[in-house]
């Protein structure tokens, strides 16, 4: 399957429906004061590094998801059920919209994530914004061999932006230490800042010393 093939004509939004779309989306869910937070390519562009991106995705807790739901078929979007697991697409001016309630390594949507969240501007349109924090440890988390992007995303992530590391490794424990202690050591490799102590931190979580004496 082609990257066109996910598109109802097959070929890709132009940016000025992708961004009234978001816009539409943003409306939608602030309206019916449904907590969310804007996560991929999106998230990635502004605060890691240019990229190309012709989808929304949008982040919500597993408890609104049908007020989502109910809030942008309200706004006019095409809805159907994807995956009841993880999320579900809606449409609007051909642009795909992924309402995501679950991401890999079981994370979600929690009040952590909401009080980290960063106000922020794509291309003109406001929006709360996942944490970069959090969008390090979910790309780490969600790379593969089929999407190695993600992983390139959190290296620009961690080159860019002045992270709140003692959060991040919370997060990181929490979901993913030994992929997210991949990336930093990677990270390192790559001549990137990484403190030190956050490697030694994910590294006692993955390989715990045992105590002197035993």
């Amino acid at each position: 399957m082609s990257a066109t093939d996910h598109y109802p004509d097959g070929n890709p939004p132009c940016e000025a429906d992708l961004l009234a779309t978001l816009g539409d989306v943003v409306a939608a869910l602030q309206d019916a004061d449904v907590g969310f937070l804007l996560m991929g390519g999106i998230g990635t562009y502004t605060h890691g590094r240019p990229r190309v991106t012709q989808d929304v995705d949008v982040f919500v807790r597993p408890g609104e998801v049908i007020a989502a739901w109910e809030a942008l078929e309200s706004a006019g979007f095409d809805l159907a059920e994807h995956d009841p697991m993880w999320l579900v697409k809606a449409w609007k001016r051909g642009v795909l919209v992924d309402v995501i309630f679950r991401s890999e390594g079981g994370i979600y949507l929690d009040d952590a994530m909401l009080e980290h969240q960063r106000p922020g501007e794509y291309k003109g349109v406001r929006a709360p914004l996942i944490a970069p924090e959090d969008l390090v440890v979910i790309k780490a988390l969600v790379s593969s061999e089929a999407t190695p992007q993600h992983w390139y995303d959190a290296l620009a992530i961690i080159s860019r932006c002045e992270l709140d590391w003692e959060y991040l490794l919370v997060r990181a424990r929490q979901a993913g230490p030994r992929r997210v202690l991949a990336l930093l050591l990677f990270a390192e490799s790559s001549d990137l800042v990484v403190p030190s102590s956050a490697v030694d931190v994910l590294y006692e979580a993955v390989h715990p010393r045992e105590p002197a004496g035993t």
